[in-house]
């Protein structure tokens, strides 16, 4: 598996990245495409994929002069990867949690030798 230069977490933490990535979960899109429905300019539009790209969560492909981007599977693989093993770590603790305030399952409730 490829190592990647930004957490992808962390580069999902930023509202505009965020919105751009969504955007490209639409659909692929041209830097240009995305700067024109943003309030923010091409060349910020450009940085912001460009950590999106660090962090594995999208890739582009050449199409003339112009670059269109579109999510990467394999991004997002990591990030499900990662929500699936923070939900079974909260089942897990749930599960002990519940099985603790069953009945007999108490320290306090043995009676003494």
């Amino acid at each position: 598996m490829p190592t990647y230069q930004t957490n992808p977490w962390d580069a999902l933490g930023d509202p505009s990245r965020r919105v751009i990535f969504e955007r490209l979960a639409d659909r692929p899109h041209s830097v240009g495409e995305l700067a024109d429905k943003l309030p923010i300019s091409r060349p910020a539009v450009s940085q912001h994929l460009r950590v999106l790209k660090e962090a594995g969560l999208v890739v582009y492909r050449a199409e003339g002069t112009r670059r269109v981007y579109t999510i990467h599977t394999a991004g997002i693989a990591r990030l499900r990867a990662d929500l699936d093993r923070f939900w079974m770590l909260a089942l897990s603790a749930f599960k002990q949690a519940a099985e603790a305030d069953e009945p007999g399952h108490h320290d306090d409730d043995k009676e003494a030798p």
